[in-house]
């Protein structure tokens, strides 16, 4: 319990974080207003849109739509056992990643309930979209996954970080890590391709029906998600090291994930598809060779 509210507390953080380097990025303040250099700024959106009123169309699936934004953050909030804390993680099933990669595969059908339950259209295009994007990285997302495990000969984050005492898997595998980068922002749904949220495109995509405490729980999800994939690319290519190390190392990294929004405008659908099946497949499944063939 301690761990999940130190997590969603550091979710409000990470969204003032992004909004600041955002704004540095396009030459501007950014949140600055609300306690000292906008610090209390998370905890003012947060009390504004819990208390809004939630209005919903006639048409909408009532159950579906009040269901859907809670069972999305209880899929996010599932992944944190199963992460090390201190080298050792709160659930040891020995199967960790294969966990983490059902749980992060179930994230999809909660995105094509929620823009289909609310019978809009544009809701039902972004979500559609989502998982057409969903299923194009997925495949590449589980080759670099399943590379690592035939690396390490094992599915325990525990044994992946036996296994990189003499050596980090991120040396040797550069390539493959950016690769998995790429595939964490198309996962998450993030800038270049936030497909499924294409405001210039779609009006915000598949939650443009969702308001108030709904909106703030898929907002909540994504970038919960987010940590926990950064947390998640530590532990694969950069274990074992000290706890401050490893903090550090997420932070960049969850850091660049953001970066990239602020630098890099949104791919072209088509181009997606062709980065995905024409690039990423072929690269994972020929890296994916040599540690069935070298002993």
């Amino acid at each position: 319990m301690l761990i999940s509210i130190s997590i969603l507390i550091s979710v409000a953080f990470y969204t003032l974080l992004e909004r600041k380097i955002l704004s540095y990025i396009q030459i501007r303040k950014g949140p600055n207003k609300v306690g000292i250099m906008g610090i209390l700024q998370p905890f003012s959106d947060a009390i504004k849109l819990f208390n809004k009123n939630l209005l919903s169309l006639e048409s909408t699936n009532f159950t579906l739509s009040y269901m859907t934004p809670f069972l999305s953050l209880f899929i996010s909030l599932c992944m944190i056992p199963i992460m090390l804390y201190n080298f050792f993680p709160l659930i040891d099933i020995k199967h960790n990643l294969l966990m983490f990669f059902i749980l992060s595969s179930m994230g999809v059908y909660f995105i094509l309930l929620i823009g289909w339950s609310t019978n809009s259209k544009y809701c039902h295009l972004g979500s559609i979209r989502s998982v057409a994007q969903m299923i194009s990285y997925e495949v590449s997302f589980f080759m670099i996954i399943l590379f690592l495990v035939l690396i390490s000969q094992s599915y325990s984050f525990t044994q992946m970080e036996e296994s990189q005492k003499l050596l980090y898997f991120f040396f040797g595998n550069i390539m493959l890590f950016v690769m998995w980068l790429s595939s964490c922002l198309a996962e998450t749904n993030r800038s270049p391709f936030d497909f499924a949220e294409g405001e210039s495109e779609l009006v915000s995509g598949f939650n443009v029906e969702y308001m108030g405490g709904w909106f703030a729980l898929i907002f909540l999800s994504e970038y919960l998600s987010m940590l926990i994939l950064s947390m998640i690319s530590t532990m694969m290519f950069f274990a074992p090291i000290k706890f401050m190390l490893s903090m550090i190392i997420m932070i960049v990294i969850s850091t660049l994930l953001i970066w990239v929004r602020g630098t890099y405008p949104r791919f072209r659908y088509d181009m997606l598809m062709i980065l995905s099946w024409k690039m990423f497949l072929p690269i994972s499944m020929f890296i994916i060779i040599f540690p069935m063939i070298i002993p």
